[in-house]
């Protein structure tokens, strides 16, 4: 298990070159020595060359699964039985989630107006989610990311990563980070009614280049949404099904994302501390692959090689897997991945290790002015 801080000084810390860093990243040197001859294997065996007959192909499979839940649930009327399509439902906004981030990575499309309308559609008018938010927050968090300051998923959470934070919880929250390595798991309900509130803030803020495009992708969900809800369910089950639907969404979010990081190495600072390739190794952690793996994480289970190549296209990822692994041993870089049911365990006794100084009454936070 790492340290939950880790403070190490390289100089010269670089980016990946402009044509595989994020849209939004901030812009950097260059690749390191080091990042740049992994490139350069990965680039000889085409692996980050577009194949958007994949792409079509899996955005078919993900209407396919969207259009059994519609008529399941008209099939089915005013019965309990539509709890298992709210279930089904859920599962099916996580699989239209990978669409919105891969094309936002432009690992779909090169071009932005192909790429941008697979987004909104699949963020704003499925899943009640601001996609120029996404893109923008999720870019800073590939650039920096477990950085304390500059990692905004670090940010946005009530758990804890690293003891300093928890001055800044106040109230429930201390609760929470006090038994965190459980309630993170189970507030995971609450994931797809967050991401829809944040949504509606980021727009109402001015967080987002097209307010009135992505509004009205909302308010279009929203209309038909409650009106299809309301209309074939009577008041309880309908509420019922909205509740599940995003609690089920919400724990899959959840259990997609918390492995890719957590547990893994942590910085603080004001500048970054690692190259690029060091970076992104050191703190992000594999899932096993297989078949079903890969399907249920849609390639986010390579998270060592996504964050590597972040414009490659999934169906690439395993093959990276094994020319990134390699590359790691030849040159001394930690690798992590471990099975699936560890993941959670690591990430579980991670949070646990963090918040253990503040129930042994160790860490009493100074009350804050009235």
């Amino acid at each position: 298990m790492q340290s939950p801080h880790v403070s190490r000084s390289r100089p010269g810390a670089a980016g990946p070159p402009d044509e595989h860093r994020p849209a939004s990243a901030h812009p950097r040197a260059g690749a390191s020595a080091s990042f740049a001859e992994l490139l350069k294997r990965v680039k000889a065996e085409g692996l980050l060359d577009l194949d958007p007959r994949y792409y079509i192909g899996r955005l078919a499979l993900n209407t396919g699964l969207l259009a059994i839940g519609f008529v399941a649930f008209f099939a089915l009327g005013d019965s309990w039985w539509q709890l298992l399509v709210a279930v089904w439902m859920g599962l099916c906004g996580g699989q239209s989630a990978f669409m919105w981030h891969d094309a936002g990575h432009k690992a779909m499309f090169r071009g932005k107006r192909a790429a941008s309308a697979v987004g909104y559609i699949h963020a704003n008018l499925v899943n009640g989610v601001s996609y120029g938010w996404w893109v923008n927050h999720h870019n800073r968090h590939h650039s920096n990311p477990n950085h304390l300051t500059m990692d905004p998923d670090i940010g946005r959470r009530t758990a804890i990563f690293d003891i300093k934070q928890y001055a800044s919880r106040s109230g429930s929250q201390r609760f929470v980070v006090r038994y965190q390595s459980v309630l993170f798991f189970v507030l995971l309900v609450l994931e797809s009614f967050k991401m829809n509130r944040t949504a509606v803030r980021a727009i109402a803020r001015g967080q987002t280049r097209r307010p009135v495009l992505e509004s009205s992708l909302l308010l279009l969900r929203a209309a038909v949404y409650l009106t299809a809800v309301f209309t074939v369910l009577s008041p309880v089950p309908a509420v019922l099904f909205i509740l599940v639907q995003h609690a089920s969404l919400g724990v899959y979010f959840g259990l997609i994302f918390a492995p890719n990081h957590k547990g893994m190495e942590v910085r603080d600072g004001a500048e970054e501390t690692l190259d690029w390739l060091e970076r992104q190794v050191l703190t992000s952690r594999n899932i096993r692959p297989s078949l079903l793996v890969d399907f249920l994480y849609g390639g986010l289970n390579y998270q060592v090689e996504h964050h590597l190549f972040p414009a490659m296209p999934q169906k690439n990822l395993r093959r990276a897997r094994e020319l990134t692994r390699e590359y790691c041993a030849e040159r001394g870089v930690p690798y992590h991945e471990v099975g699936f049911w560890a993941s959670y365990r690591e990430v579980a006794s991670y949070l646990h290790k963090v918040s253990a100084p503040i129930r042994r009454g160790e860490i009493v936070p100074a009350r804050r002015a009235a």
